[in-house]
Order: structure tokens, then C-alpha cells, then sequence
């Protein structure tokens, strides 16, 4: 008589549970969805800021008594100089612009500008319509005068205007979306850091991992739970970067959608490099000790080093040649925060970048191995902090 079984999981099936078991968990965690949710509104909120700060120039209503079509065009002309948008809104009388200017309804009113003296009336300062109407009527008399004289003006010369930089406002632009897209990935590192973090601590004191390692090896719990939550945290960023691409073109925030588009995808590739980086880091700290309350000793340290970062790529946006974002952008653990932003505003060749990229791969495969051992090592000593020696020495034995 024989009897069967059911054949044992592979390797490679075992990581998927626990990474589905990771993705199940946190999606219906409600400090994961309320985390979602701010990052999404603090996106909407910086794009509707933007156009706010995009459609906020200066206007300037104006009443004319008394006026011409000359008039209106020495006005707006007047205003495109400074910059001002100026509408010219005409009134039969005096009385009537006079309540106009009462009611708000115009910033000023200009009477008989032909006459050989012109009454401005405000409310109570002139500001930029003083400054505007003052131009405009000394234009045309000048204008009137010469032409009194027999004098006949050519038009003059436009000012043909050459960049020495011109790709200088694009790399501003891309500079900024690319601050923005480190903000995220700031934020989201540190979250998902966290989350694997609180979820060694939280199977270590329920002694929950005690029946998964009877099942699996611990390598295989590890890899688990940082891809699942690697891949949660990744959908996340996308989510993101589809709303902040698609509403940055929707509000005509930025002019270059194609340079948009390769600075988003620029900074999720590296969030995909930061986040394996810093996912071994947490997690090798937090199997160290077995109390949500001795978490925040042993994570600290890498915490610090994504906040150095974050305030080094602040800086790069300003100096992407500098010497300070030069060298860190090449240190792994900092290069994910700054070189997104150097490379969006022109700042790093493309061997940099390389450079960068293999000098993480060989960060991330050093700290995964040596993370594995510790993770090992300490997944099983509850009870108290255990120190990094003992990890390793555990785990060799």
C-alpha cells in the first residue's frame, strides 16, 4: 500500500507566497493606504500650485473717457512691457468711470488722454496703472509732436536675441520634476524600509517566523517579503508618476512632455536600485532585535543616510556640477536620491551613470549577502538585542 503526499514547494514558490503574503497584508493595512493617499494629494497639490503660480501674472483693468483706438493700443503695448496684462474697458463719461473706479471694478480710470493735461483717477495709490498710463500718454505725445515736426520714424531695429545656454530653462524644468519624483522616492523608501522593518520585529515577537522557518529556509523568507513589498512599492511609484505625468500635461505645467516622461522613469528606476538597497539594510537591523520599541536603535543609522541624501539632492538641483553632488552621486545608498537629479539637469554624463549603477549592484549584492547572514543569524534569539557579531557567528555555526 502506498501513500502520497503532496510534493514539497520549491524555492522559487516559496518566495512568491511570502511575497503574496506581503502584498495581501499591507494593501488592506489602513497606515499604508492613508500614506498612499497624502503622497497622491501632496502631487495634485504641487501641480495646482504650479498653475497657480503659472497663471498669476499681473493684470491691470483700465477705464478710458475720452479715448481711441491709438490709446488702447500705446496702453496694452505699454503693459507688454512691463510684463502686465492691461484691459482697456471705455466709458462714455466722467461719472461713470469715476463709480467704476469706487466699485473695484477697474484699477483706474484715465480722463481725456489727448488733452494737454490727463487726469488719472485711483482709489487710493496708482501702482502699476500710474506707471502704465504715465508711459503710454508720454509715448504719444512724443509721438504727436515729431509728427507735428514733420518728422517720419522708421521702426526700429528688433534686438535678435541669442542664448549661450539654450537648453538651460529645460534642464531647470526637468531639475525640478526630478526634486519632486526624489521626494516621493524618499518618502516611499522610507515607508517600505519601515514596513519590513515592523514586519521582522512583529514575527519575531509572535514567534511566528519559529513555524515559517520549519517550512523554509530563512533566505527564502527574506527574499520574500522584500520583493513582495519591493513590488507593492513599485505599483505605488508608478500609480504616482502616471497621476503626476498625466496632470503635469493635463495643466501644461511643464513644455517638454518627452523630456517629463524619461526623468519620471529615470527616478523609478532608481527607486527599484534604492529600494533593494535599503530593504536588506532594514531588514538585517530589524531581525537584530525582538521589540517594536528597540526598532527605531538599529534602523536609525540608514535612516540618516536616506536623509543625508535627500538633502544632498536638494543641493544638487542647484549645482549638479558641483563637487558635493559629484561624489556623492557615486555613493552607493546616496547615488538613488541624488543622481536622478543631476542627470535631469544635465549634470552627469552618461559613463557617470553607469558608473553609479554598477557601483549599487555591487553595493546591493555585498548587502544582501551579509544581510542574509545576519538575518539568519538572529531571526531565531529572541529576548533581547542581539549583536551583530553574534548574528554572524550564529549563523556560521
Amino acid at each position: 500500500m502506498s501513500t502520497s503526499g503532496t510534493r514539497p514547494h520549491t524555492p522559487a514558490q516559496l518566495v512568491r507566497l511570502v511575497a503574496g503574503r506581503e502584498v495581501s497584508t499591507r494593501i488592506r493595512d489602513k497606515g499604508f493606504l492613508l500614506g498612499s493617499g497624502v503622497l497622491i494629494v501632496l502631487i495634485l497639490g504641487m501641480l495646482v500650485f504650479q498653475v497657480a503660480i503659472n497663471s498669476g501674472g499681473e493684470s491691470t483693468r483700465l477705464a478710458v473717457v475720452g479715448g481711441s483706438a491709438a490709446v488702447t493700443d500705446a496702453l496694452e503695448a505699454q503693459g507688454e512691457a512691463l510684463d502686465t496684462d492691461v484691459s482697456v474697458v471705455d466709458y462714455d463719461d466722467e461719472a461713470a468711470a469715476r463709480r467704476a473706479v469706487e466699485d473695484g471694478d477697474v484699477d483706474a480710470a484715465l480722463l481725456s488722454p489727448s488733452a494737454a493735461q490727463p487726469e488719472l483717477l485711483v482709489e487710493n495709490d496708482g501702482g502699476t496703472a500710474e506707471t502704465i498710463v504715465q508711459g503710454a500718454v508720454q509715448g504719444m505725445a512724443v509721438s504727436q509732436q515729431l509728427a507735428d515736426a514733420g518728422v517720419q520714424l522708421q521702426s526700429p531695429p528688433e534686438v535678435d536675441v541669442v542664448a549661450l545656454d539654450p537648453d538651460a530653462d529645460a534642464d531647470t524644468e526637468a531639475a525640478v520634476v526630478a526634486l519632486v519624483g526624489v521626494v516621493v522616492l524618499y518618502s516611499l523608501l522610507i515607508l517600505f524600509g519601515q514596513f519590513v522593518a515592523q514586519g521582522v520585529v512583529e514575527e519575531k515577537s509572535s514567534r511566528v517566523v519559529e513555524l515559517l522557518l520549519a517550512t523554509m529556509r530563512p533566505w527564502q523568507l527574506l527574499a520574500g517579503k522584500i520583493l513582495g513589498l519591493g513590488l507593492l512599492g513599485l505599483g505605488q511609484m508608478l500609480v504616482i508618476a502616471v497621476i503626476g505625468v498625466a496632470g503635469a500635461l493635463a495643466f501644461d505645467v511643464v513644455e517638454l512632455p518627452g523630456r517629463l516622461i524619461g526623468t519620471v522613469v529615470t527616478v523609478v528606476a532608481w527607486f527599484v536600485l534604492g529600494y533593494a538597497f535599503y530593504a536588506s539594510v532594514f531588514a538585517a537591523a530589524a531581525s537584530l532585535v525582538s521589540r517594536q520599541e528597540d526598532l527605531g536603535s538599529v534602523i536609525t543609522p540608514a535612516s540618516l543616510l536616506l536623509v543625508v541624501g535627500f538633502v544632498v539632492s536638494i543641493q544638487a538641483a542647484q549645482e549638479p556640477t558641483g563637487t558635493l553632488a559629484t561624489v556623492t552621486s557615486f555613493v552607493p545608498g546616496l547615488s538613488p536620491l541624488v543622481m536622478p537629479v543631476r542627470q535631469a539637469a544635465g549634470g552627469a554624463a552618461w559613463w557617470e551613470v553607469v558608473v553609479a549603477v554598477v557601483l549599487m549592484l555591487v553595493s546591493i549584492a555585498a548587502i544582501v549577502r551579509v544581510g542574509g547572514r545576519v538575518y539568519s543569524g538572529a531571526l531565531l534569539r529572541t529576548g533581547g538585542k542581539v549583536k551583530l557579531r553574534e548574528a554572524l557567528s550564529a549563523e556560521r555555526a
